[in-house]
């Protein structure tokens, strides 16, 4: 068996990569390691919980004593484990720096002494590019991380990369662009415009709704990983980015449209510091592999609002049973709409 140890799989991308794993890799056995903080969920692998090539670790990616003996005997390890939101990293940059860049560390330094280690690939994002004025972000683009979480994934970008070209370790970095799908956490702008919509809640969007995002739909972003692990070059970025570039104002309005919502629920709130206008990612170099996104926008968009509608379990918890949730959503949200 192939063992593969997947950091952060009980997140939103990393629960969706082991059910990808275990469901095209017969010969993988799958290594689930996470801490189970806000985002991290059982809920996300209850229906590979009980399959016998797939075990559960709950453990911290920065602790040394479980997650390096996890990677030194791995054959593969897909690095996902992160602290990911932008809001939050503005009111608390040190989480993000000890998880995003010293758990990276630990890894790294772990896959040194792995004697099977075949891939490592660390889960990097495309806003280490910064806000993109115009044409398509490439690989060899300088990284201008503007807010706390890019500025920790730049980091551990390149620390990753600094582990290939001093020992020797078998790295690759992908740069993915905005995912979208079941099971991500609704402080997401996807999500929690869609429940929000649900339960006719306001829709807080940020200044005037103009900044662009690249989506791509989870599973397209799950197989490029693959042709990544297979295909890809040590030392070698690959962009991962979904070619769908939509402005916030008509993301919004496309959910509420796919809810049966009116457009009043929509309510302008003051921007965020550091708001990055744009993203875009030039795909060639990872097309060139053999991949490209196989779902549409439009009908992935519609699969992910149906999937919300019709898992209120696994949502409605999180927002109205969660005390930190609700915590979290009163200090970013209420005065911003108070103001709007």
């Amino acid at each position: 068996m192939v063992e593969v140890l997947v950091t952060g799989g009980a997140g939103f991308i990393g629960s969706n990569f082991v059910r990808y794993g275990l469901a095209t890799h017969p010969d993988w056995h799958v290594t689930t390691l996470d801490k189970l903080t806000y985002a991290g969920r059982l809920e996300n692998l209850q229906d590979v919980l009980d399959d016998p090539r797939h075990s559960f670790v709950r453990g911290d990616v920065a602790d040394a004593a479980v997650a390096g003996a996890l990677v030194e005997r791995a054959d593969l390890v897909v690095h996902f484990a992160a602290e990911t939101h932008v809001d939050r990293s503005i009111h608390g940059a040190a989480d993000f720096i000890r998880t995003d860049v010293f758990g990276t560390y630990v890894l790294l330094d772990a896959a040194r002494r792995a004697q099977h280690l075949r891939r490592f690939v660390q889960i990097s994002t495309d806003e280490v590019y910064g806000s993109v004025t115009r044409g398509s972000s490439l690989e060899t683009d300088e990284l201008k991380p503007r807010n706390p979480y890019s500025a920790s994934k730049a980091a551990a970008d390149r620390l990753a990369y600094s582990f290939w070209a001093t020992y020797g370790v078998p790295v690759c970095i992908t740069r993915a662009s905005n995912n979208y799908g079941p099971c991500q956490f609704p402080e997401k702008v996807i999500p929690l415009f869609i429940t929000n919509a649900c339960d006719q809640l306001p829709l807080p969007l940020y200044g005037d709704g103009l900044n662009v995002r690249d989506w791509l739909h989870v599973l397209d972003h799950c197989r490029a990983l693959d042709v990544v692990i297979e295909h890809g070059a040590d030392g070698e970025v690959y962009n991962i980015g979904g070619g769908n570039e939509v402005r916030n104002i008509d993301l919004t309005e496309q959910i509420l449209a796919l809810t049966g919502r009116p457009p009043s629920l929509i309510q302008r709130v003051p921007d965020r510091p550091g708001h990055d206008r744009r993203y875009s990612l030039d795909t060639a170099k990872l097309r060139g592999l053999g991949w490209q996104p196989t779902v549409p926008f439009a009908d992935g968009l519609r699969d992910t609002v149906e999937w919300y509608r019709n898992n209120e379990w696994w949502w409605r918890p999180i927002k109205q049973g969660n005390a930190e949730f609700q915590s979290y959503y009163a200090a970013q949200y209420g005065e911003r709409l108070r103001l709007s």
